[in-house]
């Protein structure tokens, strides 16, 4: 059994340790201030490290802080600016379609437009060869019914004018033939057929106003004033008076030619209008140049004036000399007719016609 008292006591150091020299000591004692000095001034430099990273820490967070605030704020921005952006493209999307059916629409009428042109370009020779046949047939008919020799000049000139401008070596014979007509047609004795059918639509509007010599009456004798004598009775001079009167009641009139008819007022009417017609029909045959018929109505119009009407008024007078001036008047002009041109251009027709596929 162990003794408690003889555990607590402390054992003895052994004999062999030595107690430590007074300048060991010192000197641990200056290592260990020493020592103590620099841990201090490592803790204090750490102290400074530690406030100045959390200084600097804090204000990273600041401006971190700051900086996701200015990022929140432009995302917001951009998020509007997105939205605001979204809408314009739908927006243009929608314009965008409406240009795009339009230029649709537009290409598909550029594209009708082209074959139209190309038609009409295939078919603008056709037609212009057309239209100067048509002119001059028009312009030989005027010729042979109206000897209209001014129309047919134009449309021979006209003709040739354009002829000109197509510059085709194969219408050379065309034009060659549409020069020697209108040649031909320049050298041809004019007629002034406006000249004379004027003269004639004159007569035609002074008809009406011609007097008729049924309607004439003669001019009253003027009776003699019977001499004023003082010395006369008076019984004389009344049976004067009577015998005065007694002479206007009866008239006696001399006719060196046949009795003029008397007409009714229709029979007036009528005779009036069938002069008209013989004179129409007068001017319808100096345009077709018919000099038989022109003269014949001519000379039926000039007796109806001599038998019917008045021949001492000046108005019928002048009727009946102008009727015998036009009576006169030859109109029977052989004129140049168009026949080169119109083979020249049949020949030019078939030609193009044996060419087409």
């Amino acid at each position: 059994m162990i003794d408690p008292s003889a555990a607590s006591v402390p054992a003895k150091p052994p004999s062999s340790s030595l107690p430590l020299p007074a300048v060991t000591r010192r000197a641990l004692a200056g290592y260990f201030g020493l020592a103590a000095l620099l841990a201090l001034a490592a803790l204090g430099i750490a102290l400074w490290q530690m406030h100045s990273s959390r200084q600097e820490l804090d204000s990273v967070r600041q401006e971190l802080a700051r900086r996701l605030a200015d990022v929140d704020a432009q995302t917001k921005a951009s998020r509007i600016a997105g939205d605001q952006l979204r809408e314009a493209t739908r927006e243009a999307s929608v314009k965008l379609g409406v240009l795009e059916a339009k230029l649709a629409e537009s290409q598909s009428q550029q594209i009708a437009l082209e074959a139209l042109y190309q038609d009409l370009s295939r078919n603008r020779d056709e037609w212009a060869f057309a239209e100067i046949e048509q002119t001059l047939l028009i312009a030989s008919q005027q010729l042979q019914l109206a000897g209209n020799v001014k129309a047919a000049l134009i449309a021979l000139q006209a003709t040739d004018t354009r002829l000109q401008a197509m510059n085709r070596p194969q219408l050379t014979a065309l034009r060659t033939a549409i020069a020697r007509d209108i040649a031909r047609l320049k050298a041809a004795p004019a007629m002034d057929t406006v000249g004379l059918s004027a003269r004639i639509d004159t007569l035609l509007a002074t008809v009406d106003t011609l007097p008729l010599a049924a309607e004439t009456r003669p001019a009253p004798e003027r009776a003699a004033a019977p001499a004023d004598d003082p010395a006369a009775s008076t019984a004389t001079r009344f049976w004067r008076e009577v015998w005065g009167d007694v002479k206007q009641l009866v008239r006696v009139q001399r006719m060196d030619r046949a009795d003029v008819p008397l007409l009714s007022p229709a029979q007036t009417f009528f005779l009036r209008e069938n002069l008209k017609l013989r004179l129409l029909t007068a001017r319808m045959a100096l345009l077709t140049r018919d000099q038989a018929t022109f003269r014949n109505d001519l000379k039926a119009a000039r007796e109806w004036l001599a038998r019917y009407f008045d021949a001492r008024d000046k108005m019928v007078a002048s009727a009946v000399s102008a009727l015998n001036g036009l009576q006169s008047a030859d109109i029977t002009i052989e004129l140049p007719d168009m026949s080169a041109t119109l083979d020249a251009l049949r020949a030019v027709s078939q030609t193009r016609a044996r060419a087409k596929p």
